[in-house]
């Protein structure tokens, strides 16, 4: 009897586990991760005398324009490359970094996923002290009493669980591989972004630097016109408001330089908060990126290497995929599951008395009703189907706008480039005659002080317009997929 009863109880352990219920994915499937980055590029409303008549930038938003400290592990020089910037951003930037910990996570959803799939193995060991009514049971024996006991006895016992077949666990697992595959093609995307925010934001830097060196150009050209038109002045030759007029473009070109040092600090600061380095301007950036034809490609061509080659679509495609195996999943729910469940240990009320028992249990589940649980996770994820389609359709469709606008900016800044440059070579040699002319007494210093304005406007809209040009290269590589590999053909360092 006492036998009797310790293999009763070990049956009822050795009870196996059944189907799972379908997983449910969210709504959508476009990443939590926050923030953008956008080069800009619109028309300048209204009349100018400027030949740039389109506003070029680069927006960053949310945690891609934040980093961690890369300067600990990485050592920093105090002198900035195009491509140390980049790898560093890579490193340390939010927007990338933040990401890979969603990849990490979907990798251990996946796991858990499998565990249903895969063997149950279980060790115990237990001492039992009780008593047990017969007659609850269904026992009435002549002699026996109603309650037996007290009996005590000790068990050690290994219990092995195995779903053999069970087709939402399995859709299950499957839908969760594509998740993995979603996220590690997002983190490619963010990279991809990543590579424009801090490329993007290094053109900055260098064309700050530039204005600069164009400013304190002016001013060197103004300091000179003021102390030729001072000892003209001196010689009786020239009026005072000539003096005048000189002073003050000489004092007007040293508070632009004033203007734009400021403008290329702020500059400096905003790159290192990308590359992960302190947040002061006290480095030096060492290239220079000046005017590259980039390689030829038709735009039809362009949209369908930029379909093949984009990180995020491949995630939009995962994400579809996942969202079909959570379908099936779903409707797996009135499917029937078969399990095994076995155990193999010794029991007895002393180790002396240990006597060999196992236990081996096939079930089959076959689902009847449910209360409506499997109509609706078909439902949802259906509707969650439907979503992620979408989705990816609307991908496809703004990766050829990308792709046409950043072909349409990049016409657009060439063009700019071209009038700016040639505008420049006129101003200078412009002012070259005017000069001439005032060392000769044959005009005033006004004509001089306005051609060497225009020349600094046209040396201005030079730099502003070789930025455009090349962020707009910038744009198109990132529109195309695989940035980093891309960026050295699309932007010639010096």
């Amino acid at each position: 009897m006492k036998k009797l009863l310790a293999i009763l109880v070990a049956i009822q352990l050795a009870i196996p586990a059944f189907s799972q219920t379908a997983v449910q994915l969210p709504l959508s499937g476009r990443t939590g991760q926050s923030g953008s980055v956008t080069a800009t590029q619109s028309p300048i409303p209204g009349a100018t005398t400027s030949v740039n008549t389109i506003n070029t930038g680069v927006q960053v938003t949310g945690s891609y324009a934040g980093s961690s400290s890369g300067a600990t592990d990485r050592p920093f020089s105090g002198r900035l490359s195009l491509k140390e910037a980049v790898d560093r951003a890579l490193t340390h930037n939010l927007g990338a970094t933040g990401l890979a910990q969603a990849v990490r996570q979907a990798r251990g959803q996946e796991r858990v996923a499998r565990s249903a799939l895969m063997p149950n193995l279980n060790g115990q060991i237990r001492e039992t002290y009780l008593t047990q009514d017969l007659q609850v049971l269904g026992i009435k024996l002549p002699g026996i009493p109603a309650v037996v006991g007290p009996i005590n006895y000790f068990d050690v016992r290994a219990t092995l669980t195995q779903n053999f077949v069970d087709l939402t666990a399995l859709n299950n697992h499957r839908a969760s591989e594509e998740i993995v595959k979603a996220n590690e093609q997002a983190v490619k995307d963010a990279r991809d972004i990543v590579v424009l925010a801090t490329a993007g934001a290094y053109l900055q830097v260098i064309a700050a630097a530039a204005r600069v060196e164009s400013a304190k150009a002016q001013f060197a050209t103004a300091k000179a016109l003021y102390q030729q038109t001072l000892e003209r002045r001196q010689a009786g030759v020239t009026a005072q408001i000539d003096v005048n007029r000189s002073l003050v473009q000489q004092q007007t070109q040293q508070q632009r330089i004033a203007t734009l040092e400021n403008d290329l600090a702020r500059q400096k600061i905003n790159l290192a908060r990308l590359a992960g380095l302190p947040a002061n301007d006290n480095f030096q950036i060492t290239d220079t990126v000046g005017y590259w034809a980039p390689p030829e490609l038709g735009v039809e061509e362009a949209v369908k290497q930029a379909l093949d080659a984009r990180a995020d679509l491949k995630a939009a495609e995962a994400q579809v995929k996942a969202a079909e195996r959570a379908r099936m999943a779903a409707r797996a729910e009135r499917l029937p599951s078969l399990a095994v469940s076995a155990d193999l240990g010794e029991i007895g009320r002393r180790f002396s008395q240990a006597e060999h028992t196992y236990t081996v249990v096939g079930s089959v589940k076959i689902p009847i009703w449910q209360g409506g649980r499997a109509a609706g996770d078909i439902a949802q994820a259906e509707a969650t189907l439907d979503q992620r389609r979408a989705e990816a359709q609307d991908l496809r469709g703004r990766i050829e706008s990308d792709i046409r606008n950043a072909c349409l900016d990049l016409k657009a800044a060439t063009s700019q480039l071209e009038l700016a440059r040639n505008n420049q070579e006129l101003a200078k040699e412009n002012l070259k005659l005017t000069r001439e002319k005032f060392e000769a007494g044959v005009t005033e210093s006004l004509e001089v002080t306005q051609a060497s304005e225009a020349l600094a406007s046209a040396e201005l809209d030079s730099i502003t317009a070789l930025f455009a040009h090349n962020l707009a290269k910038l744009s198109l590589a990132r529109a195309l997929g695989n940035t980093e590999q891309r960026l050295p053909d699309y932007l010639r360092v010096r």
